[in-house]
């Protein structure tokens, strides 16, 4: 998302003389008895690969093997600037004097690392492929997406979220000497071009100053400078819950916003997807996960696909988790009418079963597309209000059902 000019990157390659340059250049194919004459052309040329600055935000390994998720910046304008990345044994992991450094070191020390990977990565969000080397550097940084709230004469004050630890964050930022502003396509900037209102991501430290607010300076900004057009009041929508998070793409079902939208939609969530909480604050799209409550808002619809798709111009993430039961609609004589027994969990037990309120706002979706309608032995997903009647079984109003299972339903062919 972040970039810095390819003729940077090729410096950053340059000045790490005490790593071979085959740890950066790994696809490189063996020199053969007969010369490769293209080789021999661009012997002056030094091979740039792909790489992402940042640190370690996710760390997996298991019977698949070892993956690592790199976030920051890339080095490039074409770089990502968060990454997952399988680490092999052909994977260097040295420091800038290219002694060998332990993974579990950098992940427990929390250091960063310029992270170089192969140009066969995947086009998902964030995008995945191998690593080649990771070198860790000799100082560590944090850093922080938001909006500047003030221009100062050689700083910025940003409000927004630290991107490693996810919570709120507000700093004055005062320039370095050298520090690099960049625009949203790796384009040097100059400080009278950033005004307030725009988002930035800034890295900064690894000293702060304890004041109110922090202070730091900061060495590289990216400043987002296109005027965004926020979605207005007109803007279609839907106020509900993710449902489902699939790579890039999240499943919104709720109630379509008064000025138009609809109640089931497959949104794409991409770098351009503006997401906030309800302050405004800027948020990253780790705050996007599965039964959390938000406002999605998107501009056109593709409404001849079941369900329909579109892209996620604005997300407003809200501060509530939609709570949920799992289980089979059951006949009962305590649910009268408006209402569905729920055998939550599909057993024997009785003590966690609700009873769910339905009315005209609760939204149902059912397994196939059609009339929605609710009977015993269907299994469902019910998203449903925080409040609940301490009876046995608990009533409470539903907000969402969705049928996942239905003996009756017939499959198309």
């Amino acid at each position: 998302m972040k970039k810095m000019n390819k003729a940077i990157a090729t410096a950053s390659l340059l000045a790490m003389t005490a790593i071979p340059l085959a740890a950066f250049a790994q696809d490189v194919p063996p020199p053969t008895k007969t010369p490769d004459l293209s080789m021999v052309q661009n012997q002056n040329q030094v091979k740039i690969v792909p790489g992402t600055l940042g640190q370690i935000t996710d760390f997996i390994n298991d019977e698949t093997g070892k993956l690592i998720t790199v976030k920051g910046r890339g080095l490039a304008p074409t770089d990502q600037s968060e990454i997952i990345l399988a680490i092999t044994k052909d994977t260097k992991i040295v420091d800038a004097k290219g002694n060998k450094v332990a993974l579990k070191t950098i992940i427990d020390e929390k250091k960063a690392i310029k992270a170089f990977y192969g140009p066969n990565i995947t086009k998902s969000l964030p995008a995945r492929g191998t690593a080649l080397t990771l070198v860790v550097q000799d100082q560590s940084f944090t850093a922080i997406d938001g909006v500047v709230s003030e221009v100062r004469e050689n700083g910025i004050f940003v409000k927004g979220t630290d991107i490693y630890s996810g919570f709120e964050d507000s700093i004055v930022l005062h320039f370095a000497d050298k520090t690099q502003l960049v625009d949203q396509t790796g384009k040097a900037i100059t400080a009278s071009e950033i005004k307030e209102g725009m988002t930035v991501r800034a890295f900064y430290g690894p000293a702060v100053m304890l004041s109110l607010p922090a202070q730091s300076t900061t060495n590289y900004v990216v400043v987002n400078t296109e005027e965004t057009e926020m979605p207005s009041e007109e803007a279609p929508g839907t106020n509900g819950v993710i449902t489902n998070i699939a790579d890039n793409t999240i499943t919104v079902i709720g109630n379509p916003l008064e000025q138009g939208g609809i109640n089931y939609i497959f949104l794409k969530v991409d770098e351009e997807t503006q997401i906030v909480d309800e302050n405004g604050v800027a948020l990253t799209k780790d705050a996007l996960k599965a039964d959390q409550r938000i406002i999605a808002y998107y501009p056109e619809v593709m409404l001849m696909i079941y369900p329909a798709q579109s892209h996620a111009d604005k997300i407003v993430v809200q501060s509530a988790v939609a709570p949920k039961v799992e289980g089979t609609i059951q006949a009962s004589d305590l649910a009268s009418e408006g209402q569905v027994y729920v055998n939550v969990g599909s057993d024997d037990s009785k003590n966690n079963d609700v009873i769910l309120n339905i009315s005209e706002d609760t939204v149902i979706i059912p397994l196939l597309a059609g009339e929605p309608k609710l009977k015993a032995g269907m299994k469902i997903v019910a998203y449903h209000s925080p409040i609940m009647t301490r009876s046995l079984p608990g009533m409470t109003n539903a907000e969402i059902v969705i049928v996942t299972e239905d003996k009756d339903a017939v499959m198309p062919r």
